[in-house]
This record gives C-alpha cells, sequence and structure tokens, in this order.
C-alpha cells in the first residue's frame, strides 16, 4: 500500500482513501468516476504561436471558431521596440528573467501593483499551469494562486497525484495584478507573452494546463469557450495542453467541479501516454 492509498475511518464508521477525502474537499464527493477512454488517441489541435496570429488561428480548433481581428490591433501595445525587446527576453536565463520581470514598467498594471508575481515551482517540471493573472492575495505575497482559488487548486493537485513544488510549476499570463481582478486586457497580455513563452521554454514541461478562458485564449490564440476546448490536446509552442476550467470559476460554479474532476482524469491519461511515447523514443 502506498503513502497515497492509506485509509481513514468517517464519522459514519465507513472506510476512506486518502483521495476520497481530496476529492470531497474539493466538493466532488460521491466520487465521480469517468467513463473509459476511447481507444483512439485525442486529435492534436494546432494553433499559432502567437497573439499576433490570432485571426489565422482562430478557425483551427474544432468546433470551428469566428474568425476575429487581432486584438493588437484593436488594443495598440504601449511597448516600443517589441521585437528587440522580445529578442532579448527570449534569451534570458532564469536569473535575468526573474529580475526582468520584477523590475518591468512595460505596461500600466506596474503602476498599482505591490508585487510582480513571477511564478512558483520546479523548474524542469513536467507540468505547467497557467492562470490569468494575480489577485490581491497573490499581489500582496508575490506568489501565484494563494487566495481562495489557489486553495482549492492546491487540493485539487494531490487528486492526481500531484503537489505544488513537486513537478508542478504555476504561473499566470500576465505577472502584475489587473486593478480589481478584471480580466488582463489584450495590450497586457501582449507585454507579459515573452516572460510566459520564455518560462515554457526553460521549463521545458511536458504538459500545459491552461486555467480558464483567458489562459486559454492567450496560449492558443483562439476565441473558443472553456467547453468547446476541453477533451483535447492542443499545442503551444510545440507543447501539449489542455483547457479546463479556472478555480476561481469553479468556486462560483460548484456544479462544474465534476467536468473539472473530468479533465484532471484526461490530463493524467494525455501525460502517461506523452511519457510513455517518450520512453519508446529512447
Amino acid at each position: 500500500m502506498t503513502s497515497n492509498d492509506w485509509r481513514v475511518t468517517g464519522d459514519g464508521g465507513g472506510v476512506k482513501s486518502r483521495r476520497e477525502l481530496v476529492l470531497e474537499e474539493m466538493g466532488l464527493a460521491p466520487l465521480w468516476r469517468v467513463r473509459a477512454p476511447a481507444a483512439a488517441a485525442p486529435a492534436i489541435v494546432q494553433p499559432e504561436h502567437s497573439l499576433a496570429g490570432r485571426a489565422a488561428a482562430a478557425g483551427v480548433v474544432s468546433p470551428p471558431v469566428a474568425p476575429r481581428s487581432s486584438p493588437t490591433a484593436r488594443h495598440p501595445s504601449p511597448i516600443t521596440g517589441t521585437d528587440d525587446r522580445r529578442t532579448a527576453i527570449m534569451a534570458m536565463d532564469w536569473a535575468s528573467l526573474k529580475a526582468r520581470v520584477a523590475s518591468c514598467t512595460d505596461c500600466a498594471l506596474h503602476r498599482k501593483r505591490t508585487n510582480t508575481v513571477f511564478g512558483v515551482g520546479g523548474e524542469n517540471a513536467d507540468w505547467l499551469f497557467v492562470g490569468e493573472g494575480p489577485g490581491a492575495e497573490e499581489d500582496a505575497k508575490g506568489e501565484p494562486f494563494v487566495g481562495p482559488a489557489g486553495r482549492l487548486l492546491d487540493n485539487m493537485l494531490p487528486a492526481i497525484g500531484l503537489k505544488r513544488g513537486e513537478g508542478v510549476y504555476i504561473a499566470n499570463c500576465v505577472k502584475c495584478r489587473p486593478p480589481g481582478n478584471r480580466n488582463p486586457e489584450p495590450g497586457e497580455a501582449l507585454a507579459c507573452e515573452p516572460f510566459l513563452h520564455r518560462q515554457i521554454e526553460l521549463i521545458r514541461p511536458k504538459l500545459i494546463v491552461a486555467l480558464g478562458k483567458v489562459a486559454a485564449a492567450n496560449l492558443l490564440a483562439s476565441d473558443a469557450s472553456v467547453a468547446s476546448m476541453r477533451g483535447k490536446v492542443h499545442r503551444c509552442r510545440d507543447t501539449p495542453l489542455i483547457v479546463t476550467y479556472h478555480p476561481a470559476y469553479l468556486l462560483r460554479n460548484l456544479t462544474d467541479k465534476a467536468k473539472a474532476w473530468e479533465d484532471l482524469c484526461f490530463a493524467v491519461r494525455v501525460m502517461r501516454d506523452l511519457r510513455e511515447g517518450a520512453a519508446a523514443h529512447t
């Protein structure tokens, strides 16, 4: 019996596994069981790599998504020397990247921040979870997902055998808190895009999990809904990516926690296939 299988006796005298207790904490009890997956491997959806390519990429996800204009055309970027800036950021090591983010003043979000929120976790992690932006508690502590949504995420991870800081990296699309916890504007996400892309290149995760529509939209250059993107393997900068609901959304919509559990189980199957495929080529 492994450490993840130990059992305790509940109030009613029944025996519960640690996994069942974690699921209860997530609000997923009674235990949700996902139907066995089809034998065929999940289709991989190929997006564009950049926010600038969103109009062309919007039609690649099934079901089709209506094309849209580039967000940078509707919200001109406040950044000057964008190409040179991106090139410089994409050449940075971890120390230089962290220092660059900490001193960043390239968009208006820096004016009201307490701390930048760079990211946390193993710098060679197999799993990368990406949210949208810091909230009030994250801004105060300088660490992502430490508020109520973060506590839910920390309860979700053990349900699939993961733990914050152990083989998992957690980051956001933007590194400064948007005022009032609003969604990041396209120009703000564009300013932070090279930071996140460089993190992806340095970590080299086997799988990215996009938490919510804002993260999925920025990573996949798509306006599709979370519901339409779930259950598929997408790609971001040549890295497999799946989409699920943001923990903050789940706190407001408890009935969708079961869907999030399905997504986590799907992620585990995808990761297993990725590891088996890598092992077969060694």
